[in-house]
C-alpha cells in the first residue's frame, strides 16, 4: 500500500467500485478471491491515504440543465484569481489550467443557454482576452465510466458478475423533476457516494426501503452517477491533455464512438464549435502523448484537424476544490 502504484487488488477493487460504486464489500471479496475483511481494509487504507473518493452526484442534463465547456484564456496574473472565482461557483467542475497557464477550461452548467452568468462573476481586474463556449451535445465516454475500467484488472467474466443491470433507455428530452427527498438524498451521497443505508435514511428523514427504492430509481432514470477520484499518478497516467478536433459532421458519431474505444481517453463528447469533438487523454508521458496523436488519432480518417494542450493543473473537480498540488 506505501508502494507508487495500486498493486492487483487494489486495482481490481477499483475496476469493481467503477463497475458499481456501492456494490458490497462481500461480493467484490467472492468474485476476486479475497476475504470481505481483506477488500474492506484495503478500501478504508486507500481512502485514509487521499487515493480514493467517491461521490455520488447527479447529472444536470437529465434534470433539465445545459452543459458547457468554457475556455477562458486570460493573462499570466490574472489567471490565478480567474481559476479562484470560478471554483467558488456550485455550477462549475473540472476548472483546469492548461496552455503555460494563460488558459482556463471549465465545464459549467444552467437552465438556459446563456454564460453570461458564468462571466458576470469574474474579477473585475482580470484581463481576460478571449472567452469561447462549447455546449456538451452528447457524451461518448465519461460521466459513469473511466480509464480504469480500460486497464481490465477484472476478467470479462468478474466484470459481468459486478456490473450492475443495464438500465432501461432514457429520454433525454424528458428531464426528471426531483422532490425535497430526492434531493436531500443527493446532498448526502455527494457527501460520501457509499454513506450506508441506514446513515442516509436518518439524514434524509425516510425509511430505509424509501432510500434504496429512491437510489435505484435515481440510478435508472440516469440522474444519479458515482464518481469515484483515484490518483493518476500511481496509475502510470502522470498527463493529462485536452483534445479540440474538427471532424466532418457525418462522421462525428462514428468518430466519436471510436475515440471512446481508445485506452487513453477518460472523456469524449461531441460539442458545438468549429472544434466539434472534445477528449480528455490520459497518458503516462509526454512522448506518449505524442504517439497517441502520431499513431492513434492519425488513424481516424474524418479528422480534419485538432488542437492539444497540456493540463497543467486541476483546480476544482465533479465534486469541490481540489487541494493544492492535486491533479487527478
Amino acid at each position: 500500500m506505501e508502494s507508487d502504484s495500486y498493486d492487483e487488488i487494489d486495482l481490481k477493487i477499483l475496476h469493481a467500485l467503477h463497475l458499481d460504486a456501492r456494490v458490497p464489500f462481500s461480493r467484490v471479496a467472492s468474485v476476486i478471491g479475497v476475504s470481505d475483511q481483506t477488500v474492506a481494509r484495503r478500501y478504508a487504507r486507500l481512502c485514509s491515504a487521499g487515493s480514493l473518493r467517491i461521490w455520488g452526484l447527479a447529472d444536470p442534463s437529465r434534470l433539465g440543465q445545459v452543459e458547457w465547456l468554457v475556455r477562458i484564456r486570460c493573462t499570466p496574473d490574472s489567471a490565478g484569481d480567474v481559476a479562484s472565482a470560478l471554483a467558488r461557483r456550485t455550477d462549475t467542475s473540472w476548472i483546469s489550467r492548461t496552455s503555460g497557464g494563460t488558459e482556463l477550461v471549465c465545464r459549467t452548467y444552467a437552465p438556459t443557454p446563456a454564460d453570461e452568468l458564468l462571466l458576470k462573476t469574474l474579477p473585475r481586474s482580470a484581463r481576460i482576452l478571449d472567452v469561447s463556449a462549447h455546449c456538451l451535445l452528447h457524451t461518448f465516454f465519461g460521466r459513469t465510466s473511466s480509464v480504469i475500467t480500460k486497464l481490465n484488472a477484472l476478467s470479462p467474466d468478474q466484470a459481468a458478475q459486478l456490473r450492475l443491470p443495464t438500465a432501461p433507455p432514457v429520454d433525454p428530452a424528458k428531464p426528471v423533476t426531483l422532490d425535497e427527498v430526492d434531493h436531500r438524498i443527493l446532498a448526502l451521497l455527494r457527501g460520501d457516494g457509499r454513506a450506508p443505508i441506514n446513515q442516509l435514511a436518518a439524514g434524509a428523514g425516510v425509511s430505509h426501503s424509501t432510500v434504496q427504492r429512491r437510489i435505484s430509481e435515481l440510478r435508472e432514470s440516469g440522474v444519479l452517477y458515482f464518481d469515484i477520484d483515484t490518483e493518476r499518478a500511481r496509475l502510470g497516467l502522470q498527463i493529462r491533455t485536452l483534445l479540440w478536433l474538427a471532424v466532418a459532421p457525418a462522421h462525428l458519431d462514428s468518430t466519436g464512438a471510436a475515440l471512446a474505444e481508445h485506452p487513453e481517453v477518460a472523456f469524449a463528447a461531441a460539442i458545438t464549435g468549429a472544434r466539434n469533438l472534445y477528449a480528455s487523454v490520459a497518458t503516462p508521458s509526454i512522448p506518449a502523448v505524442y504517439t497517441y496523436l502520431t499513431t492513434t488519432i492519425s488513424t481516424l480518417p474524418a479528422v480534419q484537424s485538432f488542437e492539444s494542450s497540456l493540463v497543467l493543473h486541476t483546480i476544482k473537480g465533479p465534486a469541490g476544490i481540489r487541494s493544492p498540488g492535486s491533479d487527478r
